[in-house]
């Protein structure tokens, strides 16, 4: 009961001055006011709550010289979110990402590791693949983080649905994941995936039922769900062309994503205090820190993201639909789609068609052009002719729909190998 009168009082004794700054400052005082009050009435620590679209990524720079330029490297590639610590003290990292508008999860997997504040914190990496038998602990370790650090994040990463139950602790992954939210509580739910994309061998269908998977459990919860990808080959996983990233980054987005994150930015080679188990290299830095051709592919492709974030982080995922162009048995019903079909000689085309509702009430459509390797130019007939606008990559603002091909009978739309576009439709007449 003293420590709820202190905190009343302390909170009280703000208000009077809370009105004499600007509306930014007035109301991140009375944000604060609201949190001491609830914490003196005994309410529930404040949650995480996510602000922004993550555009992020996994092994920060391993290096001690020049961190900060090394960092600006990081903002100029459009990334906005570092995981993890290397190179630095977390309260120095913090403070080069907070100069540099990027917000950091710092490593925190020792429960002794003093945790750093600052507005660039969002939270602290916990732990990555754990097993169920891990998650009591860890439930406990959210729980304190939450009572101590009131709206930060107690990140954990989580396996992929290709992990045996020997790894989860479990028979199927959809346990697997109901356990981790109905056990750990979490603010995020996260995991790794990194399809197989080789000749003869592509198992994209396993990593779209792991989106899948991760959009139900997080509709479920009401909570965010962020995915990884790789930007780098190890093991049986090739090297990715920059069509590779877009496809593994738009159909996360179709799913309804809010983070996207590559492994890894800085490779982590055996002489640079990594594990020796990428010897081939190839992440968007080297071990070295030289820049391979993956940093201006993420460049290319973060820039876009950062125009359409603002919009993706008030869209929902309803589901997705992969349809191939001459075929009329997959139904479109409620995808915003009426029509999706081949131009004239063109060959037939598959496409991830991503249903989505906008918070103000209307659709959304994001249509993923599945083929790797080659463009598609469909002819695209909506549910609500002449009502659809587009979100631009260039400045993520409203666009008329155009037609690419106006020379042709209704609206064609180019979309590059493995390319997305991002329409706004009307809400679903009844």
């Amino acid at each position: 009961m003293q420590r709820s009168r202190i905190l009343l009082e302390r909170a009280f004794r703000w208000i009077p001055s809370v009105f004499w700054f600007n509306f930014e400052t007035h109301m991140i005082r009375i944000l604060g006011i609201l949190c001491l009050i609830s914490l003196a009435l005994g309410a529930e620590p404040a949650r995480f709550i996510q602000d922004r679209f993550a555009i992020g990524f996994w092994v920060p720079p391993r290096t001690t010289n020049n961190l900060p330029e090394r960092y600006r490297e990081i903002r100029e590639a459009h990334f906005n979110l570092v995981i993890g610590t290397s190179g630095f003290g977390a309260e120095e990292q913090v403070r080069v990402c907070e100069s540099l508008g990027l917000k950091v999860l710092v490593s925190a997997d020792d429960p002794a590791t003093p945790l750093p504040n600052g507005t660039a914190c969002w939270g602290y990496s916990l732990s990555d693949e754990p097993g169920t038998a891990a998650f009591p602990a860890l439930a406990a370790r959210v729980a304190s983080l939450r009572e101590q650090k009131p709206g930060r994040l107690g990140y954990i990463n989580l396996f992929p649905n290709y992990a045996g139950p020997g790894q989860m602790g479990v028979n199927s992954y959809e346990e697997y994941l109901r356990n981790f939210v109905e056990t750990v509580k979490p603010d995020v739910l996260s995991m790794d995936h990194y399809p197989l994309m080789r000749p003869g061998d592509d198992s994209r269908s396993e990593y779209l039922k792991n989106l899948e998977s991760m959009r139900k459990h997080s509709i479920a919860a009401s909570i965010p769900f962020w995915n990884f990808f790789h930007s780098m080959p190890f093991g049986d996983r090739m090297d990715p062309t920059e069509a590779q990233i877009r496809w593994m980054i738009h159909a996360s987005i179709a799913h309804g994503s809010k983070g996207v994150l590559y492994f890894c930015y800085w490779t982590p080679g055996k002489g640079n205090g990594g594990t020796g188990e990428f010897p081939k290299g190839g992440a968007l830095l080297t071990a070295e820190g030289f820049k391979t051709r993956h940093y201006d592919e993420a460049r290319r492709i973060n820039t876009g993201l950062e125009h359409w974030g603002p919009v993706l982080m008030r869209l929902s995922g309803q589901g997705v639909v992969r349809y191939t162009t001459g075929n009329p048995a997959t139904p479109l019903a409620r995808t915003g789609v009426r029509s999706l079909n081949r131009v004239g000689s063109d060959p037939e085309s598959t496409f991830l068609i991503g249903s989505l509702k906008h918070a103000d009430g209307r659709r959304a459509v994001l249509l993923v052009n599945h083929n790797m390797a080659y463009t598609a130019w469909p002819t695209v007939v909506f549910d609500s002719e002449g009502e659809v606008v587009e979100i631009s990559r260039e400045d993520g603002r409203e666009h008329p729909l155009l037609d690419d091909s106006p020379e042709l009978p209704g609206i064609q739309l180019s979309l590059g190998a493995g390319d997305a576009r991002l329409f706004l439709l009307p809400p679903e007449r009844k």
